[in-house]
């Protein structure tokens, strides 16, 4: 197993988080509406704690942490629509963006597991997957509140 991959694996996870972390703590300073608060505060604290559990990963294989967000393409404007939307206070534009936002983790997720499975240990697939659980739970839930808001 080249520790290279697993560390350059780890990172993108990282990233991913760094930017669920920022985005979330953005746009729950941002909204006034008490449940998105307390639902972008979870998701941060949930990027958090995966955050914590990677970097502890890549520590251990004496690599450097990824620092920074990819607060690019995709991702970039994910943010800049939920930010519109919370300026325009329409909910249901919020949710679509958090939405595909979430589905951006989840894919970055799943390529690691589904194309660099090779380069992980065991017990950092275990962890990947618990983590992508997690993530998937918080995309479901958004969704949820993002199809309920026309019913």
């Amino acid at each position: 197993m080249e520790k290279e991959k697993q560390i350059e694996v780890l990172n993108t996870l990282i990233t991913i988080n760094n930017d669920r972390i920022e985005g979330y703590e953005t746009a729950a300073k941002e909204t006034e509406e008490q449940d998105l608060k307390t639902l972008f505060g979870k998701f941060a604290a949930t990027s958090k704690k995966c955050h914590q559990e990677l970097a502890a990963e890549v520590a251990q294989l004496d690599g450097k942490v990824a620092e920074g967000t990819l607060i690019s393409g995709k991702f970039f404007r994910v943010w800049m629509d939920v930010k519109a939307a919370l300026t325009g206070k329409d909910r249901k534009a919020i949710l679509n963006s958090c939405e595909y936002g979430e589905d951006e983790a989840v894919d970055t997720y799943t390529k690691a597991l589904n194309f660099d499975a090779e380069h992980l240990s065991e017990s950092q697939k275990a962890m990947i997957r618990a983590q992508k659980l997690m993530i998937k739970s918080q995309h479901d839930e958004v969704k949820h509140m993002r199809d309920s808001v026309d019913a």
